[in-house]
């Protein structure tokens, strides 16, 4: 059963809530745009926006649909309607469009070919750990014009790396001087 007046990812329709924007274009060579809007200031109406990151479409279409899945599927978890992403502005709710900002983040330079293991590495993350590399990111370069530096550029090669549990799999290798069997087994307990 879904809440009366949830929107998208997890957004309740109220006025001057505190979200996040995914704003697609029409046009298929746009960027897309992430922006933060923090809710109506006590000063007046006004929303206050941090626009977080623009990525070109390609990167966008890389990443969009195994997060859809990941959010969807929380979304489900908590008996809430599924959401698609579709053109024009799509509100996020707040701790979701903090995932969602530290993959876009990853890849908004990263090489195409690495961006699958990006979404993986990003996956194996617990909602907490994105939360905080969130707010550890975006303290120091969370800005539209960051990419490049500090925390923007770890979070590219954390996320772009292999992910280590490839790497340290167990690899077969052949004994060198004979059988496991003829060495001697040495007990650390034992008295001598």
């Amino acid at each position: 059963m879904t809440p009366a007046g949830t929107v998208y990812f997890w957004v309740k329709d109220t006025p001057g809530r505190y979200e996040f924007k995914v704003i697609i274009p029409r046009n298929n060579s746009g960027k897309v745009q992430i922006s933060e809007f923090l809710g109506l200031q006590a000063s007046g109406n006004e929303m206050a926006v941090i626009d977080r990151v623009l990525l070109d479409r390609p990167r966008w279409t890389a990443i969009r649909g195994e997060e859809q899945r990941a959010f969807n599927a929380r979304l489900k978890a908590h008996d809430l309607n599924a959401s698609a992403w579709k053109i024009g502005e799509n509100p996020v709710d707040r701790l979701l469009g903090e995932e969602l900002c530290v993959l876009a983040w990853a890849v908004e330079h990263m090489e195409m070919e690495k961006i699958p293991v990006a979404v993986r590495n990003w996956l194996d993350f617990r909602p907490e750990e994105r939360w905080w590399l969130f707010g550890m990111t975006a303290i120091c370069t969370g800005g539209i014009n960051d990419g490049d530096k500090g925390r923007r550029l770890a979070l590219r090669h954390a996320l772009g790396d292999v992910a280590q549990s490839d790497l340290l799999m167990p690899q077969p290798r052949r004994l060198i001087g004979g059988s496991h069997d003829e060495r001697p087994n040495l007990d650390l307990f034992e008295h001598g």
